[in-house]
């Protein structure tokens, strides 16, 4: 019973990820890469309101389930575009790098 809502949350959930990491990889303000994240979460709360008050029942526990998988997914974005933290460089430090070893 968990496999279909699961296999249902895999692809939009793969998609945000994908475009979070890239959004991270491009070095996009904050806000920007947390952009997917808030918009599954938007989603997976209206998905479990839907299948709670709406449909109820063993259908709208399928949306529950569904809502619980797009939070997982959202809470994994919102780790993928925490800030990085950048390593100290030479630049940054004043010194040329032959005196660094």
């Amino acid at each position: 019973m968990i496999e279909g809502p699961f296999l249902v949350a895999l692809v939009p959930g793969g998609i945000v990820l994908l475009l979070t990491w890239w959004l991270r990889k491009k070095d996009f303000p904050l806000f920007v890469r947390n952009v997917p994240g808030i918009l599954t979460l938007l989603v997976a709360i209206t998905l479990f309101y839907i299948g709670f008050v709406r449909i109820r029942g063993f259908e709208g526990g399928a949306y529950g389930i569904l809502a619980f998988f797009l939070l997982l997914f959202s809470i994994v974005s919102f780790i993928i575009a925490k800030p990085q933290k950048h390593k100290l460089s030479c630049k940054y430090l004043g010194v040329k790098s032959s005196t660094i070893t």
